[in-house]
């Protein structure tokens, strides 16, 4: 195969190379004739060879082997069979020997387009689907949470991570959606569905954690609390952006990147054990966050046949999914045996008790909470003390810490249980 590039001063001797056919078109791998007028044909081949930097006629030669392989994409019934070329691509000066640019080689393989975007459509359905479902673990835990002391128990830094995460999964299926134009709609709901669930309900979170852990002060004015919100926020996108600025430079280690996304819930467990909270998150959104947020890794990594062609890593899936499932089961286990259950008792620092006895025996005094008497001489298990000495019965004051860490009596802060 001989094909003439042009340069600027060299038009007539290329037409006299592409001889009887005054309209052959000039280029690589081209499997069409167009019918131009001599004019627009000349002025594009000039163009053309301005840009590829040629000042002289080259011609271009291939040798190839086309041979025809069996496809690991199945669609239907039987194997699709794909085309696999391989070969060399060569150029030497017409008046010469001279090479015009080096050898290239040539390894390419066919795919069977309507297969390759039936998977990418199908793709996006999933993504779509988890997404609907980290929704309603989100709104079940904002209704677990949806007081002050409950919000104030989930870590900041917790949701903020997996908020970064949902806009870069956003940004790269919006990306997608760009680039492909003809799967546009299916990447474009893809990428809607993670915008409502970052910015809208766990941006919306964010909010009511920070205004939960937030002292309140009667002095306070808005502007004060507007600036607090101007850092929160811009703290928030600073490290959006540059997250996406370290990942453009460190693409070589997306692994350990993913690693680290993943690691959202350490910040919870850190959390739980610093402050003695139990039960911040519920079981549900526990379970379901884990469950949801492992399907796009094991399925860009764990699938051999994901139509991004990633070459499948099983043994790094497997040590992904046990990675967050320990985190899981270590959070679950503090829920039901103490944020610090696996921490020595000889390492934990001195708690108050609420069971502590009183001087005073036989003596009734009313509980502020439900307004009963409290008997001080049934069981300690039945009734709690605070630091400031008020007396309450146990299933009041525990519900009542569950809304407020603040004695009941006095609006003295309590210590956690």
């Amino acid at each position: 195969m001989v094909i003439s590039g042009l340069s600027d001063g060299e038009v007539t001797q290329a037409e006299d190379l592409v001889q009887p056919n005054p309209y052959h078109l000039l280029g690589i791998f081209s499997s069409q004739v167009l019918q131009e007028l001599p004019k627009d044909r000349t002025r594009k081949k000039a163009k053309a060879a301005q840009m590829l930097g040629l000042d002289k006629d080259c011609k271009i030669q291939m040798a190839a082997h086309l041979s025809q392989v069996t496809s690991d994409f199945k669609g239907g019934e039987s194997d699709h069979q794909a085309f696999q070329m391989q070969g060399i691509l060569e150029s030497a000066t017409i008046e010469s020997d001279d090479l015009c640019f080096s050898s290239i080689a040539i390894n390419a393989t066919s795919i069977n387009i309507e297969l390759y975007y039936n998977k990418a459509v199908n793709y996006t359905l999933m993504v779509t689907f988890i997404s609907f479902l980290q929704v309603l673990c989100l709104i079940r835990q904002m209704d677990h949470s949806n007081t002050q002391s409950g919000a104030a128990k989930v870590s900041l830094l917790m949701i903020g991570q997996q908020a970064i995460m949902d806009a870069y999964l956003c940004l790269a299926h919006l990306t997608a959606g760009i680039l492909v134009e003809s799967l546009f709609n299916a990447f474009a709901t893809a990428a809607f569905f993670k915008f409502v669930i970052f910015s809208i309900f766990e941006m919306r979170y964010l909010l009511a954690i920070w205004k939960a852990r937030r002292p309140l002060n009667s002095g306070e004015g808005w502007e004060a609390m507007r600036r607090e919100l101007s850092v929160l926020y811009s703290r928030f996108y600073g490290v959006l952006l540059g997250g996406i600025f370290l990942m453009y430079e460190f693409h070589s280690m997306v692994r350990y990147i993913i690693l680290l996304f993943y690691s959202f819930w350490i910040p919870q467990i850190v959390t739980n054990v610093v402050r003695d909270t139990r039960k911040p998150l519920h079981v549900h959104y526990i379970l379901g966050i884990t469950v949801t947020r492992m399907a796009i890794p094991l399925y860009t990594f764990g699938c051999p046949k994901n139509f991004m062609r990633v070459e499948a890593d099983i043994s790094w899936c497997i040590f992904l999914t046990a990675f967050l499932m320990l985190q899981a089961i270590i959070l679950l286990l503090q829920n039901y045996f103490g944020a610090c259950w696996f921490i020595p008792r000889q390492l934990l620092p001195d708690k108050y008790s609420y069971f502590r006895r009183l001087s005073r025996e036989n003596v009734s005094m009313d509980c502020v909470i439900c307004m009963t008497a409290v008997d001080l001489g049934q069981r300690a298990s039945e009734c709690m003390v605070t630091p400031c000495d008020h007396i309450f019965h146990a299933g009041c004051l525990q519900r009542w810490m569950d809304i407020k860490m603040e004695c009941p009596t006095c609006r003295r802060t309590l210590p956690p249980m």
